[in-house]
């Protein structure tokens, strides 16, 4: 009799586990962002999973028309939307902000928005930062955008996701690669843009944005690569990228 009642317990217990088991990205926080509160357009989210490589990247998010031609900014993380990095402080062992300007960050969206500041580079400065209203703190984790378009008559357009992250060398992008090119060495494996083609007029729906190419290596040029091949665990930063119109 007690031998039935512990194996009784024993499996309503798993039963009950398996009952509250919960899809990866509702299990761990998830952070709620806002862009472009004042636009006339077609509100979405942005719905962003985590990969197992996800180490404080830096990140972009925009749109094009189908022809290409770059039409807004939808959010840029701070670092590179004010040109205002953290860094450590060796000699008192604190972390202050400081002014550091970072070309091979983010170079697709960059030279795309295409506003050359005063020293020519195309990402903002701390003279000429990008508005708050697009711009804010990377997540550390999952996280979900809540942002819309400027114009109302926009159906079917581009969204763009382009995401970088430090220190993720990996056998064909070391660390000696390019050895007289600092900016390279800020970059690692180029960072790797994503897109959708989003259609408003469908209504309500989900658009899963798909990796297309890589940036220039040291964001000299606003190229993209489409040949993935040599890109190993930066393709893991993200797990899921989409779009959804409510």
């Amino acid at each position: 009799m007690i031998r039935f009642i512990i194996s009784f317990i024993i499996i309503s217990v798993l039963i009950s586990c398996q009952g509250i088991r919960k899809s990866p990205i509702e299990s761990t926080l998830v952070t709620a962002m806002e862009s472009n509160n004042s636009g006339k357009g077609p509100a979405f989210q942005v719905i962003f999973e985590k990969g197992k490589s996800f180490n404080h990247p830096v990140m972009a998010i925009w749109s094009e028309d189908l022809s290409g031609k770059y039409l807004q900014t939808f959010y840029v993380s701070n670092s590179i939307a004010k040109g205002v990095f953290e860094y450590g402080n060796k000699s008192t062992g604190r972390w202050l902000a400081g002014p550091i300007r970072r070309p091979a960050a983010l170079p697709y969206w960059a030279h795309k928005r295409n506003v050359p500041v005063e020293d020519g580079l195309y990402i903002p400065s701390q003279n000429n930062p990008l508005p708050d209203a697009y711009s804010g703190a990377t997540p550390g984790s999952n996280f979900v955008l809540n942002t819309r378009l400027d114009e109302p008559e926009i159906n079917t357009i581009k969204i763009f996701f382009e995401i970088n992250q430090t220190w993720d060398w990996n056998e064909y992008w070391t660390n000696s690669k390019y050895p007289d090119d600092d900016e390279y060495k800020t970059s690692c494996q180029p960072a790797l843009v994503y897109a959708a083609e989003v259609d408003f007029s469908k209504g309500a729906m989900e658009f899963e944005l798909k990796p297309i190419g890589h940036s220039h290596y040291s964001g000299k040029t606003g190229e993209l690569f489409t040949d993935l091949t040599t890109i190993t665990t930066a393709l893991n930063i993200a797990k899921s990228i989409k779009v959804k119109v409510p």
